[in-house]
């Protein structure tokens, strides 16, 4: 008889899904975003999540039998909880209560993990409840699905998780080492999370613009090095500037920022004008520059050892979705392997919890062959929702999908694709994406114009075969986009779209073992055009989580200036307005 895991993340926080294991294998992964069509769904249960997790497998809520989540109680003498006292000495109500009620979030999440079960008529006495500490789940989530029989070095970089902020370490054979923790607030995401508050941004979402807009400054112009004491060895953030809590911090509008007033004072105003002034873009690439600087030198303290064993690096976390950071770690002579999770938020701490546990059994897991985890729909699902849709949409049945869309391509036009599973992680991997020809001049415009309406600054990522990716990007094995890579001089010349300023992209290399129906289209569409490419961006508007059902899409597609959706096997077209005689 099959063994169930059910992972679960979220619950307090943000980003909550679910994930599920059969035996050793994943078969299914949803975050709770695109169910509730609310991103990040703050302060959200795995509720939906792990319903469609369980219908997807097959699975009844009796036949589980193992629920794993990302958060674990943490000993009062543990080194985290004094470390938090003692860094927070200035604000004692919150130094004695992270003392004495220390695992207060995990009996939190405890407390509202009783509730969702009982929602999802998983029976409390007949699971195994396996708690794992947050930045474990993490290293589980890069580390077991990717195990070989080499030691492979850990680093995961996040905000926060019970305490820890930063994890090195390393696995061999299954089981995870610990070398080094820094606990809160001595967080390297919370410094670079600080600077996107500074720069006018939300945290969670801002970083990345920040991370885009950094190659365009100059990070020598401005020194940020007093944000952070690092000595190679050692990591602590000046919380006089940054990660204040209580009265010390920065206040505007009755809302306080993760900054303090003596950090405006050292940089001046919090920004409200454009990102590309001085002094704010030059603070951009100063902090990027620092994360960076930072994180190669706590690998290069903490893991030479393991990486001169074997070159294999992994990386997870919240902090590990800057792409600029792992192409610098994929860049270090020891590194030889890069890998980086393609679920690093923490949503991907569900796969990591379940994983973990799994594990701990001796059960070695089963590596995913791609992130398509997410529910599918069938073609009366599609036509379905065309019918119902108020504006009641044109829509034809095709015979060769791919084919289609590769002759709109050419042309030209740009196409949304709502195809197959949908994906688990931040990328759109070709089954809910938005797909335009490269070599269309303008076609940046055109798509901002549509639908993304991004910064004109912001370049879109290509997806390509990976039978072509030599000739464009250094970067070859990123099948998820998790890596900036440099393009070849031609392809800065002949792909404009997709240039940053410093000569980099962020590609999703195609494989067809791994993704058979983009794989297909980018055949048919270099047949017709010579080019083995096309620009891959999420299937959602604005500040929208990726769309998931066919309802979503219609949605999301009536309410831009799109003309073609291919969803499943249909081509989806607006009703023509009657001419005016």
């Amino acid at each position: 008889m099959a063994t169930i895991t059910l992972g679960l993340a979220g619950a307090i926080g943000h980003d909550p899904s679910a994930a599920l294991f059969i035996d050793n294998e994943l078969v299914a992964a949803v975050e709770e975003e695109r169910l509730l069509r609310r991103k990040h769904a703050k302060e959200e249960q795995a509720y939906l999540s792990a319903r469609h997790c369980m219908q997807i497998a097959g699975v009844s809520p009796s036949q589980v039998n193992r629920v794993a989540i990302p958060y674990a109680p943490i000993s009062l003498f543990s080194k985290a909880r004094w470390h938090y006292a003692y860094r927070h000495w200035y604000a004692p109500d919150r130094s004695i209560d992270s003392l004495f009620n220390g695992n207060r979030r995990y009996r939190r999440y405890i407390h509202e993990l009783n509730s969702l079960l009982q929602k999802l008529n998983i029976p409390l006495q007949s699971i195994e409840l396996v708690p794992v500490q947050h930045q474990l789940a993490h290293a589980s989530s890069c580390y077991h699905l990717n195990e070989t029989d080499q030691k492979t070095a850990i680093f995961c970089l996040d905000s926060k998780g019970e305490y820890s902020t930063i994890f090195l370490g390393y696995g061999h054979k299954g089981k995870i080492v610990r070398i080094k923790e820094f606990y809160n607030p001595d967080s390297l995401c919370g410094m670079y999370a600080a600077l996107t508050d500074y720069l006018g941004f939300e945290i969670l979402d801002g970083e990345f613009k920040v991370m885009g807009i950094a190659p365009f400054g100059d990070p020598e112009k401005y020194d940020l090095s007093s944000l952070a004491h690092f000595t190679g060895k050692n990591f602590k953030v000046n919380n006089q500037l940054i990660g204040t809590v209580g009265l010390r911090r920065y206040k505007a509008k009755s809302k306080g920022h993760y900054f303090s007033k003596k950090l405006v004072d050292m940089l001046g105003p919090r920004r409200v004008g454009n990102l590309v002034d001085d002094p704010y873009v030059h603070y951009a690439a100063a902090i990027q520059k620092l994360y960076e600087d930072i994180a190669e030198g706590l690998i290069e303290h903490y893991l030479s050892d393991v990486l001169k064993e074997s070159g294999r690096l992994a990386v997870a976390g919240t902090g590990s979705m800057n792409i600029r950071l792992n192409r610098r770690l994929a860049s270090m002579e020891m590194v030889k392997e890069l890998i980086v999770s393609p679920a690093c938020s923490d949503s991907g701490t569900a796969i990591g919890a379940a994983a973990y546990a799994i594990r701990k059994t001796g059960a070695a897991i089963k590596s995913p062959n791609n992130m398509f985890l997410g529910p599918s729909y069938s073609m009366d699902d599609c036509v379905g929702a065309c019918k119902v849709h108020r504006e009641k949409p044109q829509w034809e049945l095709l015979d060769n999908p791919q084919q289609k869309a590769a002759e709109l391509l050419q042309r030209g036009e740009i196409v949304a694709c709502f195809r197959g599973r949908m994906e688990f992680g931040p990328r759109a991997l070709g089954n809910r994406s938005i797909l335009a020809n490269p070599t269309i001049p303008n076609i940046g415009e055109a798509l901002n114009q549509q639908v993304k309406f991004r910064e004109s600054w912001r370049p879109f990522s290509p997806c390509m075969l990976d039978s072509v990716a030599d000739g464009i990007v250094e970067q070859q094995e990123d099948e998820y986009m998790s890596i900036s890579s440099l393009l070849s001089n031609k392809a800065k010349e002949d792909y404009p779209a997709l240039r940053y300023i410093d000569g980099s992209t962020r590609a999703q290399v195609v494989k067809q073992e791994n993704n058979p129906d983009l794989y297909g289209l980018l055949k048919c569409f270099q047949k017709l055009s010579g080019h083995g490419l096309l620009i891959n961006t999420a299937l959602c508007r604005p500040g929208e989580a990726l769309v998931c059902t066919p309802a979503d899409a219609l949605s999301m597609f009536m309410g831009t200036d799109l003309k073609f959706l291919i969803l499943e096997d249909i081509l989806v077209t607006k009703k023509e307005e009657p001419k005016n005689w």
